[in-house]
């Protein structure tokens, strides 16, 4: 039985540890709600400080990762947009980026900016195919697809992205007509390739003593194209210029802007010193030999 001093102490002892609970719990009450709070006082901060960046990105077209699409070639590719100031859309890194830096380059960023509207990488280890150019719809612009897998040799590479150049060089719409219907010098692809047209006074000079014996200029076949070189080895800088007079002239021009200047008779020799009548040839010349001297070990 208890004693009343017993009775009282149990009977108000409870009362204070009641009231310490109470307080704890108001206080922890307080601090969940302020950690709440300020949870919520930052991510409201962070969309107002990014949403204008996200409406900025869309309203300029950007996007964060870039598309892919299937291709003939590589299989698949990474296609990139390019920008009124050479740049791509999105921002491309690693080997991607490497190769279109080392095509600026070669092409000039205002060249590259002017008439580049796309850029497609592939990753394709069992493909013969180095890189390629083609038209868009409209054809004053141009697309250029490269391999990763054959990329990472810059000599090689170098001397590939000169070859495509040359392509968008000779067959761009003030050498290549792409409208008439009917043409009286080489129909391409492309077009109808001017009377006066660098393309067109290379075929008369090197091409047309062929005759029918030559392969068209829309050759593709690689057997054809390699039937071709060896009954005239010395007429070529390479068996792959004998495909076609298209790949011809892109051929001889990247030796043209890679070798020393011909000394000799032959038609392949003859076929370099076929620039050296064209001042902007020349000029082209003189800057990608300066541009990659010490990449290349080129003698000035």
């Amino acid at each position: 039985m208890l004693d009343q001093f017993t009775a009282r102490l149990l009977a108000v002892t409870p009362k204070p540890v009641l009231a310490y609970s109470g307080a704890v719990r108001t206080r922890w009450i307080i601090v969940i709600v302020a950690i709440v709070a300020a949870a919520i006082i930052g991510i409201t901060s962070t969309i107002l400080i990014t949403l204008p960046q996200l409406l900025s990105a869309i309203d300029e077209g950007q996007s964060d990762s870039p598309a892919r699409e299937s291709d003939d070639d590589f299989g698949t590719v990474t296609v990139y947009s390019v920008q009124d100031n050479g740049t791509l859309d999105p921002a491309a890194s690693g080997l991607t980026g490497e190769v279109w830096q080392t095509f600026v380059r070669v092409t000039t960023i205002e060249f590259a900016s002017a008439v580049m509207i796309q850029y497609r990488v592939g990753d394709a280890p069992n493909s013969d195919t180095l890189a390629y150019v083609y038209q868009d719809q409209d054809p004053q612009y141009w697309i250029l697809a490269t391999n990763l897998a054959t990329s990472d040799d810059p000599q090689q590479l170098i001397a590939t992205l000169i070859h495509e150049y040359a392509h968008i060089l000779t067959l761009g719409v003030k050498q290549v007509d792409p409208s008439r219907a009917s043409c009286d010098t080489i129909s391409l692809d492309e077009g109808c390739a001017g009377e006066d047209s660098v393309l067109h006074a290379f075929s008369q000079e090197f091409w047309a003593g062929y005759g029918d014996a030559a392969p068209d200029a829309a050759n593709t076949d690689a057997d054809v194209a390699y039937d071709f070189y060896l009954e005239h080895e010395e007429d070529f800088v390479s068996d792959y210029a004998a495909t076609n007079v298209v790949e011809d002239i892109a051929e001889s021009f990247m030796t043209f802007v890679l070798e020393d200047e011909p000394t000799g008779e032959s038609v392949a020799a003859r076929k370099l010193a076929f620039f050296w009548n064209y001042p902007e040839m020349v000029d082209i010349r003189e800057r990608i030999r300066t541009e990659f001297a010490e990449d290349l070990g080129l003698t000035q």
